[in-house]
């Protein structure tokens, strides 16, 4: 059975950032003073007393805009109603009853879900009384707190154990985590809504939309996934503002904690500085990748990519020739399939250990083909290889003096290695140490 589903529901500005923040104890979402800073769900596991279950941060839900993408945050904030086994109705106990809590009240009672009516920025005792007049909503005792200051949270979190459904708590696999980034405005979001089959996360024409890392896991071919799209990533010296540079950190750590990487490339526009920036932070974390040119339907009848254009990305997107290239289209559904398909076969590179014999072939035969050049009238000599570590595979090799080692012979190494092991899309360490002749 899957965890109980707690969401968290409110008119913009009330704190369900903050709230979602607090209840998780670490900081996920984006909190600044910004209305509608949220858009998209976003889900976090908590543990109170026992019991775990899953919270649900979402936008701000307003009435009278027909702005397109307010109307999609308010479809992410219904379909979070319809999947909770209970709601948090986030209220500002300051600022008093507003129309839209009436009508967010209003559609809460219509869901027939079990409400509990939370009045935050209660930040002092004095401040209580303030909050009676939430009564007239007619969703019960309202519970004062202050998601800002932890005033408040152990006795709304009693209440929301209470009022769980009883049910067994599935355990939730690790999964393949793939992160969806890539600069702003290449289609991201649309990508990940391409494979979910659904409108999982916002898509707007104008850059930005996407602000926090969205999380969302799924089964294909008996396989867990967890999809994260990210906010795109701009220049360093174009990021403006407190917002911009939190959805950079977000993104950038969305990356830290992914496996695998899909690097969305625009076909329309082909590889920029910023695509090749993005390719070296994905690189310089040992991170497994996929490229993904997206858009290919704007540049090509044909759902399938064609050999010059392979060779126009592996040319511009030099450093990462290990990563597998796929053309897709999100509008039209192009290439889904194999994306799935390459990410599996990526996963398994990525946590492939070389048993030491045949490791140790595979070098002896490369030396023989090739010795390391010599520098000087001083060569370097291996004598034994181990790997230790995956995740990426990461290979010791013990020299004679470590100082001797030219780069271009490593990446000869790693030429050789991937031809003899199915090393796809995941990039490969070498760590020298130094060995005596002879010693074991």
């Amino acid at each position: 059975m899957p965890l109980p589903t707690v969401a968290i529901v409110g008119r913009p500005n009330v704190g369900k950032s903050s709230l979602f923040n607090r209840l998780l104890g670490k900081r996920m979402a984006i909190v600044d003073e910004t209305p509608r800073l949220t858009r998209d769900r976003l889900y976090g596991i908590c543990e109170w007393a026992g019991r775990r279950f899953q919270i649900v941060d979402t936008g701000g839900l307003t009435f009278e805009a027909d702005e397109p993408l307010l109307m999609q945050v308010r479809r992410q904030v219904e379909k979070a109603i319809q999947e909770a086994d209970l709601i948090l109705f986030v209220v500002d106990a300051r600022g008093g009853i507003s129309p839209e809590d009436a009508d967010v009240a209003q559609l809460l009672r219509e869901s027939n879900r079990p409400v509990l009516l939370v009045a935050n920025k209660v930040d002092h005792p004095s401040a209580t009384p303030s909050i009676y007049e939430f009564y007239k909503l007619g969703l019960g005792d309202p519970i004062p707190i202050s998601a800002l200051h932890g005033v408040g949270i152990n006795d709304l979190l009693e209440e929301v154990v209470t009022l769980l459904p009883a049910r067994s708590e599935e355990v939730v696999e690790e999964g393949i985590s793939v992160a969806i980034v890539g600069r702003p405005n290449v289609g991201k979001s649309s990508f990940v809504n391409a494979i979910l089959q659904e409108e999982r996360v916002l898509v707007d024409e104008s850059p930005g939309t996407t602000r926090d890392a969205v999380d969302t896991s799924l089964q294909r071919d008996g396989q867990r996934l967890v999809l994260i799209d990210t906010a795109g990533l701009k220049r360093k010296a174009r990021v403006t503002g407190d917002i911009e540079r939190y959805s950079m950190l977000r993104t950038l750590r969305a990356i830290e904690r992914a496996e695998i990487s899909a690097l969305l490339v625009d076909a329309s526009t082909g590889v920029t500085n910023q695509d090749r920036h993005i390719a070296g932070e994905i690189l310089s974390r040992g991170k497994a990748m996929v490229i993904v040119v997206n858009k290919w339907d704007l540049v090509s009848r044909s759902p399938r990519g064609t050999e010059a254009a392979v060779s126009q990305v592996r040319e511009e997107l030099r450093g990462v020739d290990f990563a597998p290239i796929l053309f897709v289209s999100a509008k039209k559904g192009w290439g889904i399939p194999e994306f799935f398909q390459t990410i599996f076969r990526v996963a398994q590179a990525y946590e492939t250990r070389i048993g030491t014999g045949p490791l140790n072939r595979v070098i002896e035969e490369a030396q023989a083909a090739y010795a390391p050049p010599a520098t000087s009238g001083r060569g370097v000599r291996i004598y034994y290889a181990t790997q230790p570590e995956t995740k990426p595979p990461t290979i010791v090799l013990f020299v004679n003096n470590p100082d001797w080692m030219p780069e271009q012979y490593l990446r000869y190494l790693e030429h050789r290695l991937r031809q003899a092991f199915p090393l796809e899309g995941t990039p490969i360490r070498f760590k020298l140490r130094a060995r005596r002749p002879g010693r074991s």
